[in-house]
């Protein structure tokens, strides 16, 4: 993603009207996903979600006509969508085919790069058919790439020659960022979904449904692994390091470190309720928001105004270097109130989210009623990022209160889910958070050295007793 703003004109601001449609449409798309997540056995619910991803991107840029191929893991396509537009399934596998052999959107797959023509009577990379059954003097393809995966080709196209404008290929750049997620998420919704039909006619034989159970579980724990970062971020002078131990398959507790606009990372950890399946798929949806939200700091606030919603803060905020850096804290409310909306299913999560500017080492973070971050240096713990709100998805229109902190070099910041310190003994002794103190505040050089001593220790504690809960930790530690 670029390093400048996205959306923004050359004077650094979005216009109002373009910051109005995209705010629009980005919540558009939220709900669409979160109903989709409440509703999973709706059918023909994929066609529909990605439909309406078309659907918003035209919106969102004023297109004429919009298309979606669907690729797999060895880009061969699975399938293709239209918006806006009529063509028969005959005609629109010939121009899928095509426009991928040596067409725009095939140019878009083999770089992997956005692909924009101003005018198609002077592009090459732009196929006119004889018979072609729309009129088109200008396109825009993007790549929907996710984990280094090609998912797909969004390509819009207008009528009138030079539509696409370096302004809505900043602000399609991040929306093909968030197609991805939600593509994702669809793949998993999916496959569990499919998982359970299966399982449905297996009953006949408990044999049957068992082995069943163990593949289709087994696809679930890979899908949801998908969802983990493959890499953390490369941060020069910062090193992050991460502890993950699942208890069954599939997995409630996450964590994630991503780069944010303004060279800002950020930074969560998080502990959804209930454990399995059910617990496997809001964690999905906690991380979709999570990054949806803290990339769009200023269509965030937005949103929260429209809604009269605050989030507080310390009263000396105003000597913090970046303004967005904290907006950015209004993730965790927005993520609380689409969770929180609906009551009846009670699904919530406790997380740490801090969002670090590595220049100066300093954090912002909020912690919503998860358990206490530590701050460690040469002697020890010196400084406890303990709760500033309830848990997150529990109490509609919650507030979360941030605070700030600051990593010297040397200093770690560590933190853990509750699977840490209620890990159980053969003799049904819990490892305790006192504990792991003790392994705080011993002198460590390193976070990675700080991470096996605690894990080594814990996995010796836990010996033959079978591990009841997940085990995540994440530490970060300022060179």
């Amino acid at each position: 993603m670029s390093e400048k703003p996205v959306g923004r004109k050359p004077n650094g601001l979005l216009s109002t009207d373009a910051l109005r449609s995209a705010l629009q449409a980005q919540s558009a798309l939220l709900e669409e996903f979160i109903s989709m997540a409440k509703s999973p056995d709706e059918p023909e619910v994929i066609k529909t979600m990605l439909r309406k991803t078309i659907e918003i991107s035209i919106e969102l840029t004023g297109a004429e006509l919009g298309s979606l191929i669907l690729l797999d893991s060895k880009e061969a396509v699975v399938d293709s969508i239209l918006a806006r537009g009529e063509v028969s399934p005959e005609l629109s596998s010939e121009l899928v085919e095509s426009v991928l052999r040596e067409g725009l959107a095939g140019w878009v797959m083999q770089h992997r790069k956005i692909g924009l023509v101003s005018d198609t009577k002077t592009d090459d990379r732009w196929l006119i058919f004889p018979d072609q059954p729309y009129r088109a003097r200008s396109a825009l393809a993007l790549p929907v790439i996710s984990a280094e995966m090609q998912l797909g080709i969004l390509t819009l196209i207008h009528s009138a020659p030079g539509h696409f404008t370096q302004e809505i290929v900043e602000l399609m750049k991040i929306t093909a960022n968030q197609i991805a997620l939600v593509l994702d998420n669809v793949y998993l919704f999916d496959n569990l979904n499919e998982s359970f039909k299966s399982l449905g006619k297996a009953q006949k034989k408990i044999e049957t449904y068992s082995r069943t159970l163990d593949l289709e579980l087994d696809k679930c724990r890979q899908i949801q692994q998908s969802f983990l970062p493959r890499q953390l971020p490369n941060l020069p002078g910062w090193q992050i390091e991460e502890f993950f131990f699942p208890a069954r398959r599939v997995s409630g507790d996450f964590y994630d470190a991503f780069m944010l606009p303004g060279g800002y990372c950020g930074l969560v950890i998080g502990d959804v309720c209930d454990k399995g399946v059910g617990s496997a798929l809001f964690m999905a949806l906690y991380r979709s928001l999570i990054r949806i939200f803290s990339g769009q700091p200023q269509l965030s606030r937005s949103l929260v105004d429209t809604q009269s919603k605050t989030v507080g803060g310390p009263s000396d905020s105003s000597s913090i270097r970046h303004y967005s850096q904290v907006e950015a804290m209004r993730t965790v409310a927005l993520t609380n109130d689409y969770i929180a909306q609906d009551t009846e299913m009670c699904m919530f999560a406790t997380l740490f989210f801090a969002v670090l500017d590595p220049e100066n080492g300093q954090l912002i973070y909020i912690n919503g009623g998860h358990e206490t971050a530590f701050i460690i240096d040469r002697s020890g713990v010196k400084e406890r990022l303990s709760p500033t709100g309830p848990a997150v998805g529990l109490i509609p229109q919650a507030e979360f209160k941030f605070k700030q902190a600051r990593l010297q070099p040397g200093e770690i910041l560590f933190a853990y889910t509750d699977g840490v310190s209620d890990a159980r003994s053969i003799n049904e002794e819990r490892f305790t958070r006192k504990r792991l103190i003790s392994f705080l505040s011993q002198p460590v050089a390193t976070a990675s050295e700080l991470m096996e001593r605690i894990g080594t220790d814990l996995f010796a504690h836990i010996g033959k007793a079978s591990q009841e809960d997940d085990i995540t930790m994440l530490a970060l530690q300022r060179e």
